[in-house]
């Protein structure tokens, strides 16, 4: 069979389905490749690439979709690409199928299947799949490199000669895979970042970012196994306490990237005009929602427009196409995956497995059959958390109570281990000979020293910490070399024990520390 990626007719549409590399990959799997001319050429992909990689190139849409049994392409089929689908073909893009009814009926009655990239479901096993987590990432971090060009001021703070450069701060509203590429983007320019998500869940994947979680004081349970993942729309209790805390932040920020998406609906509007004029002048809104009308009350699709007050607010919607070379080869490797997953025999030949949760998810239209909505995967995208039992707000008298009791419980479990090392140092004292004792006095010791000297190293200072267990084990191997040859059998053993372990430790402390160097040469 043959797959063919066409030029993408959206107007300013950079990015291209298949790449010179997923090409290769492809004809493992049995495939003959075609390609539109000039269809990679704004992604940076010549067509004497793809004829290297023994693509053919084609030199018309028209005779591409004629030649191809597989379509694959970015963008939704416009309705004049639909009608050149013929029977039996399959078609491979984004779809959006909640918001595109007409179109599915068209290609349902031209015979022609179709797997929407965009109804992957996120489960583990279609990560390499996921698609919408792959545009999404690029748009994330396209975000902050926009809000910087247009901000005009350094995100992270310096303290210069000629004096103080406060450090921007961003609030990213939505913690989804776009929120997140977000935060690390910023955050790594030095600014002071805050995030928001109606999901209480994420707190500490903001958290592990450098990034401060703007906490609700408001509780609204939220299942994200029901909603695959995804934030589900909330209550209008929630909606209004949370447009509160956006207009008591407002004030305070220099950036806003909102990333705010429920799967099937138009994007909410979070960001509100009297929060746009409540923002210091020169201060910008980053809003990646503009496509589906926006989370800005403000936000103009695919324009930049700047406010009375001096705010800029950025619409655009093709962040990832303006990293089109990247965002290719991403979505490219989503394809091919996705042809993995449909070609089990690796014999150029889709087999549609619709008992496959991942193929079955993400067919919308087969065998002359709407199949969307797909049912719910077998396998939910995250764990249903178990129902924690509701905590009693204890008073002020009893949380001091309760700290007084855990204090008296650690300061009896001290001075029982106290009395109880007391107790065998009198019995060693009294059986054991003073040798030994000398000797147990310099063990302890060694142990005491030895665990502070370990313990307090920084964890990221674990890898130069083979070199000092190596001196402290030549330490401890010399000493137990001298003991060997005292007159007590106990020392002797003892430290002929010291020296088999301490040997072992260096040994292979010496053999790690080599592969690790030998990691880091250069060819």
């Amino acid at each position: 069979m043959r797959i063919g990626a066409p030029k993408e007719s959206f107007e300013g549409e950079a990015r291209v389905a298949m790449t010179p590399d997923s090409a290769l990959q492809l004809q493992k799997l049995g495939y003959d490749c075609l390609i539109q001319s000039g269809a990679g050429l704004k992604a940076g992909f010549t067509d004497e690439a793809y004829r290297t990689a023994n693509v053919r190139v084609v030199p018309t849409e028209e005779e591409l979709f004629q030649l191809s049994d597989i379509v694959a392409k970015v963008r939704p089929p416009t309705e004049a690409e639909a009608d050149l689908t013929h029977s039996g073909q399959l078609l491979i893009s984004f779809f959006y199928p909640a918001q595109n009814k007409d179109l599915m009926e068209r290609l349902k009655d031209r015979g022609t299947s179709v797997i929407a990239m965009d109804m992957v479901p996120r489960i583990s096993r279609a990560q390499k799949m996921d698609a919408l987590s792959s545009m999404a990432n690029i748009a994330g971090y396209r975000a902050v490199i926009e809000a910087a060009n247009n901000f005009g001021r350094f995100f992270t703070g310096q303290v210069t000669a000629a004096g103080k450069v406060p450090p921007a701060k961003v609030l990213i509203v939505g913690a989804g895979v776009a929120g997140l590429a977000a935060i690390g983007a910023a955050t790594s320019l030095g600014a002071i970042v805050y995030a928001f998500d109606v999901r209480p869940e994420v707190a500490e994947q903001i958290e592990s970012m450098g990034a401060n979680f703007v906490f609700l004081d408001f509780e609204e349970s939220q299942d994200g196994a029901a909603t695959g993942g995804y934030a589900a729309p909330s209550s209008p209790e929630f909606r209004e306490k949370q447009l509160a805390k956006f207009r008591e932040l407002a004030p305070e920020m220099d950036i806003v990237i909102t990333t705010a998406l429920i799967p099937g609906r138009d994007a909410p509007v979070l960001w509100t005009k009297d929060m746009v004029e409540a923002m210091k002048p020169g201060s910008v809104i980053i809003d990646l929602a503009a496509e589906r009308g926006g989370n800005c009350e403000l936000t103009v699709p695919d324009q930049k427009i700047v406010t009375d007050n001096d705010v800029t607010i950025v619409g655009y919607t093709d962040f990832p196409s303006r990293m089109a070379t990247q965002s290719s080869a991403l979505y490219s490797t989503n394809i091919r995956h996705m042809m993995t997953d449909l070609t089990p025999a690796k014999d150029g030949q889709v087999v549609q497995n619709m008992e496959d949760d991942v193929i079955r998810g993400a067919t919308v239209v087969k065998d002359n059959a709407i199949t969307f909505p797909p049912p719910p995967p077998k396998v939910q995208a995250i764990a249903a958390a178990k129902p924690k039992p509701k905590e009693k707000e204890l008073t002020p008298e009893e949380k001091r109570a309760a700290e007084t009791a855990a204090f008296r419980k650690a300061t009896l479990n001290q001075v029982g281990l106290l009395v109880v090392g007391t107790l065998i140092l009198l019995v060693l004292g009294s059986f054991a000979p003073v040798s030994f004792m000398q000797h147990m006095v310099v063990f302890a010791l060694a142990c005491f020293v030895g665990f502070q000297v370990i313990w307090n190293v920084s964890h990221s200072l674990h890898t130069p910490l083979m070199a000092v267990t190596n001196a402290i084990s030549s330490i401890v191997i010399v000493g137990a070399i001298l003991q060997i040859g005292s007159g007590s059998w106990l020392v002797t053993i003892l430290a002929a024990l010291a020296v088999l372990m301490t040997s072992v430790n260096i040994v292979g402390g010496f053999l790690v520390t080599r592969r690790m160097l030998a990691m880091f040469q250069k060819s």
